[in-house]
This record gives C-alpha cells, sequence and structure tokens, in this order.
C-alpha cells in the first residue's frame, strides 16, 4: 500500500520530532524541513501528498511559501500549524491557499484526522474518471464540475477543489438558501470559528471570480445562510 508523502515544516526540533515519530508510527512517509529554503526542495523532491507547515519559520513566512506554490499546484492540500490565531492571521492563511488550520498546542489525534480527511477528498477528485461530466452555464462562464474548471471566452481558471465544491452546492441550490451550517458540515465537517472564518474567505473568492457578471450574485440571506441568485 502506498505511503502517503508528508512534507512537514517545522523549525521547533522538539515539537517536529513529536510530530515526526507519531505520524511515522501511522504509516506516514516524511519530510521535514526546519527552514523554507529546506522546504522548497524537498517540496520539488519528494512530491507531497500533504504540506502541515507552521508559519514563523528562521528564513520568512510558511504563508508566502504555500501562496508560491499555489501559482502551480491547486491540488496538494496544505495545514497550517501556528501559535497566531489572530482573525486576520486565519484569513491570510486562507487566501494563501491553505485548506485548514490548526492553533498551537494541538493533539496529534485532531492533526491526523484532519489530515486524512484532505487526503481522502483529494484522492477522491483525483480519482474522478469524467472530470468534465457536469457544466453549467452562468452568464458568459461555463462552470465544469468536479473538474473544477471555470471558463469564460478563452479565459479559464483551475477552482481549487474547496471553490469548486462550494460553488457547485451553491449552484445545485440556485435560488433557494443554504444554512452556514449545512455548508461548513459538508465541506470543513466542523462548524468552528477557524472552519467559519474559512467560509467568509472561499465566499468572497468566488464572489470575486465571478464580479464580471453583475447578474450572478451569492446574497448572504440574514440568520439563515447563502443564496446563488442569476437574474
Amino acid at each position: 500500500m502506498k505511503q502517503d508523502v508528508v512534507l512537514f515544516i517545522e523549525d521547533e526540533l522538539a515539537l517536529a520530532e513529536i510530530v515526526r515519530e507519531s505520524l511515522a508510527d501511522r504509516g506516514f512517509q516524511i519530510n521535514h524541513a526546519k527552514t523554507l529554503s529546506e522546504a522548497n526542495r524537498l517540496y520539488f523532491q519528494a512530491k507531497p501528498d500533504i504540506i502541515v507547515a507552521d508559519i514563523m519559520l528562521p528564513d520568512g513566512d510558511g504563508f508566502e511559501f504555500v501562496k508560491q506554490i499555489r501559482k502551480a499546484d491547486l491540488e496538494t492540500p496544505v495545514i497550517f500549524l501556528t501559535s497566531r490565531s489572530r482573525p486576520e492571521d486565519v484569513v491570510a492563511g486562507f487566501e494563501t491557499g491553505g485548506n485548514d488550520y490548526l492553533k498551537k498546542p494541538f493533539s496529534m489525534a485532531e492533526l491526523i484526522v484532519r489530515m486524512k480527511a484532505l487526503l481522502n477528498k483529494n484522492n477522491l477528485n483525483r480519482n474522478k474518471q469524467t472530470p468534465l461530466k457536469n457544466s453549467f452555464k452562468l452568464g458568459s462562464f461555463t462552470f465544469y464540475y468536479p473538474s473544477g474548471l471555470l471558463e469564460r471566452n478563452e479565459i479559464k481558471r483551475q477552482l481549487t477543489s474547496r471553490e469548486a465544491d462550494l460553488l457547485y452546492m451553491l449552484l445545485t441550490n440556485s435560488n433557494a438558501y443554504i444554512s452556514r451550517d449545512e455548508l461548513l458540515n459538508k465541506l470543513w465537517g466542523s462548524t468552528d470559528y477557524f472552519s467559519s472564518r474559512s467560509l467568509d474567505v472561499f465566499i468572497s473568492k468566488l464572489r470575486k471570480y465571478l464580479k464580471t457578471e453583475p447578474q450572478l450574485m451569492i446574497i448572504n440571506v440574514r440568520g439563515k445562510g447563502y443564496k446563488f441568485v442569476m437574474e
């Protein structure tokens, strides 16, 4: 059975050793980097299935590292581990391309559950046999699901799997609201603070992608959730 390859970026050596041993005991293949320069080398060398990254590192910011990766790689899941938990830090993490955010100190059980959830979801998306099976006309846009391709004229945007899933859920409930809790539970598996902030970020991103079509709106329904409207 193929081992899932983890790129683990952490400069606190005591913590890194605990995490490394715990993940190795559970069958993961670990590539540990103490700096961003090491992480960059290991990313291309090891081709990880998932990245678990600290934010504050000796030679830079983990957010910036992931932002650079996301220019070419929209698939590999990223979990940020950090002691920074201000709302603006959480938002920055998701805006740069993170999929999850875990505050230090954390339990290994929670980290592993979150890693497995992201890996399982990513594998399901990769194994789709008909990636362009479903298409939706949104004004001048065409949205393909589950591939996540958003096309307008000759311009193509590849959505992340989370963006594609969120847009699909909104579309399939078009002109009827869908509650925040339903979106959070189905897409994040949690209604906690970090997941809720993540949802806000992803809603904002979808609105930005579709802003050239004023008749396409994602509306907040106070006390209920969101409604996708095509006028």
